[in-house]
């Protein structure tokens, strides 16, 4: 009795076995399944599947009706619920899609931002010694900038007037107006298709001796005015509130004050060890940041005349590659080190909150009113973040998705309808996202 029952027990094991076996190659086949289906939803095909699969998932669990397997039936609907969670993950997707690409830089694009005037539109800042100004509707470039005799690093617009300033590696930044014609948006139905138009301008282009690259793109070669004095790299640029005053930060290791009327320098803000990587100004406050090589970041105060204070912060192991201040009393700092650090201006003497990430992180973007971080990787990803450093999302990437070099830049846009992130590269083309910001905070 005791061989029968070891017969049995075996024949039972072999029994447990087999049926293992069957569950675990459905596992793989609907793993397959939901890959194709995430591929299709990346490829932003509409998926009638997405139901149609989940039924199947139920069919599938529900072939193994064995007595013998009711534990093992339990493991497995875990696994498949497992998966089922994964597939809704994905469905995520939705919530962040891609809209439109901005292609004709000849080089990688450092940086952009969105005029804070009407008529809206999309800065670029190339090493292809250009800034695009772009309809960020049709994707039309509306006006080059060639007036820099260097890579242009950074693009910021006036708060209230049609000019943008600039910063080069020809040691200057620029400020330069412009006067754009927005086009009017084409019917829908006619974006898809190639219209005629797009031929003929591509002929003419091969003519000009420029294969890629709008020709009939307007140019501008002369800035309104020059900012000089550094004696390096000018990396970045901002306009201080009310936009009478610029910052820039240069690989000369100082950041420079000037008045914009007179072109005259102010201040030079120096302390920095090494190059500067970025600076940005706060929105409503004389109030500037400064990132630097030296894995520091500084804070200079002007709102006072008589006083010019300065704070350093050691938050990071690497260099710092932007700080930027947040509508409120925030600042958000990203670092070669792969972390992010939210700091509250109060109280700056430790991060309120810090996001580790796998790749280093380059200019950051806050949105005004939800506050979400758009994070903005070597590694080609962008990811969305919250202020207490909750992960949102992943924009999509793939081979035919999202960009295919180190992403630079990110820049909120929340007032446009179509767009309301951008983000730029090394692939030479700027891209403009349309991110369902309620959906997004309501997944978290």
């Amino acid at each position: 009795s005791w061989e029968l029952q070891t017969t049995n027990l075996l024949d039972l094991f072999s029994q447990i076995e087999r049926e293992f076996e069957n569950l675990y190659i459905e596992n793989l086949e609907l793993r397959r399944e939901i890959e194709t289906l995430n591929d299709r939803l990346a490829d932003g095909q509409t998926v009638e599947g997405a139901d149609l699969a989940k039924g199947a998932l139920k069919t599938k669990a529900s072939h193994s009706t064995s007595q013998l397997s009711q534990k093992l039936k339990t493991t497995y609907k875990a696994s498949t619920s497992k998966i089922v969670s994964s597939f809704k993950a994905t469905t995520s997707r939705a919530v962040c899609q891609l809209v439109r690409e901005y292609v004709g830089h000849r080089d990688g694009i450092w940086d952009l931002s969105v005029s804070r005037t009407q008529p809206v539109v999309l800065g670029t800042a190339s090493a292809d010694h250009s800034a695009m100004l772009w309809s960020i509707e049709t994707g039309k470039c509306l006006l080059k900038y060639a007036g820099h005799q260097g890579s242009v690093n950074s693009i910021k617009f006036h708060p209230t007037e049609q000019m943008a300033l600039t910063a080069s590696g020809d040691q200057t930044a620029h400020i330069w107006r412009y006067m754009v014609q927005l086009p009017t948006p084409q019917p829908v139905a006619d974006i898809s298709t190639p219209c005629e138009d797009d031929v003929d301008s591509s002929d003419k282009d091969e003519a000009d001796g420029e294969a890629e690259g709008p020709s009939d793109c307007p140019s501008l070669r002369v800035a309104t005015t020059t900012l000089r004095s550094h004696q390096g790299v000018v990396i970045a640029a901002d306009w201080l509130v009310g936009g009478k005053q610029a910052v820039t930060a240069s690989w000369d290791r100082a950041a420079n004050l000037y008045d914009v009327e007179t072109a005259e320098l102010v201040h030079s803000l120096t302390g920095h060890d090494q190059e500067l990587t970025h600076c940005c100004t706060h929105p409503t406050q004389r109030l500037v940041v400064t990132s630097s090589r030296d894995t520091t970041f500084r804070l200079w105060d002007f709102r006072d005349p008589s006083i010019h204070s300065v704070n350093v912060f050691q938050g990071h192991t690497d260099t710092v590659t932007s700080a930027v201040f947040t509508v409120g009393d925030n600042v958000v700092s990203g670092s070669d080190d792969r972390t992010v650090k939210v700091w509250d201006l109060k109280n700056m003497r430790s991060p309120i909150a810090t996001i580790r990430t796998d790749s280093a992180v380059n200019r950051i973007s806050v949105s005004v009113t939800q506050k979400i971080i758009a994070l903005p990787h070597d590694n080609r990803q962008v990811r969305l973040f919250d202020m207490a450093g909750v992960r949102l999302a992943r924009l999509p990437q793939s081979n035919r998705t999202g960009h295919r070099r180190m992403v630079c830049c990110s820049a909120w846009c929340e007032d446009n309808t179509s767009c309301n992130l951008f983000t730029c590269g090394f692939d030479r083309q700027a891209i403009g996202w349309n991110i369902n910001i309620p959906a997004l905070l309501q997944e978290k």
